[in-house]
């Protein structure tokens, strides 16, 4: 078989004009202040749509990327992969915790993470090979780089995250858009989502949260240490 199977691309994009404006006006009847009008909102669609098409660019190459390795390694370093565009919920959100003016002009020039890639790998080599590869295509910018597995977080959080700029090909000319690729392995995604269900569990008290935290960073380096005997033996096998 010649092909990958077993990658699943989970689509999340865009959403109407008349569903975004419906968003925004729940959004501001809660808040009790009025966010995005008129113009704006067309523009925020019109940015979103960009963003999808990003998204759409440098998922096809992982795919691609993907089915290369395994015409010619017979594996697929890719298991899965998730794309999402931030909510406007949390994109305003975002922009409030950054004291910034809540607008496009926010939104593109200084939100990097708007449109995100989860590309979950079989192990860590193919992590950092799935990276560098994509790093390497022509049309590809690194913007920022932070490895989360070299150096995990205080938490034992672990994972590759890629800032990449990619060109959008529009009416009007090429658009350079930034777009979010996290990359970690199964055994790390497995222990993030864990994790970030604890973070926003709140109906449990303040001293169970922080006893299963420590066991979740016990967890992490079983892990780490388990998924590097693991890699041993798939390099051993060939």
């Amino acid at each position: 078989m010649l092909y990958n199977e077993y990658v699943i691309l989970e689509h999340d994009f865009t959403l109407t004009v008349p569903q975004i404006r419906a968003s925004i006006e729940r959004i501001s009847a809660v808040l009790g202040t009025t966010y995005f009008s008129g113009d704006e909102i067309i523009r925020y669609a019109e940015l979103m749509q960009v963003y999808s098409g990003a998204m759409r660019e440098v998922s096809t190459k992982l795919e691609n990327l993907d089915e290369e390795f395994h015409v010619r390694n017979f594996h697929n370093p890719i298991h899965h992969m998730e794309c999402r565009l931030k909510s406007i919920e949390s994109t305003i959100d975002k922009l409030k915790r950054k004291h910034l003016p809540i607008n496009c002009d926010s939104i593109e020039y200084e939100l990097t993470d708007i449109a995100g890639i989860r590309v979950i790998c079989n192990y860590i080599d193919d992590v950092y090979n799935v990276a560098q590869t994509l790093a390497a295509q022509s049309d590809i910018t690194v913007l920022r780089t932070k490895d989360y597995i070299a150096k995990p977080k205080p938490n034992g959080y672990r994972s590759l995250h890629l800032i990449v700029q990619v060109p959008v090909f529009l009416s009007t000319g090429p658009r350079l858009t930034a777009v979010e690729v996290q990359l970690r392995t199964i055994a790390m995604d497995y222990w993030a989502s864990l994790e970030h269900r604890l973070r926003y569990k709140n109906d449990i008290d303040e001293s169970r949260k922080l006893a299963h935290a420590q066991e979740l960073l016990d967890c992490a380096h079983d892990l780490a240490d388990i998924e590097q005997r693991m890699q041993h033996i798939h390099q051993d096998l060939g």
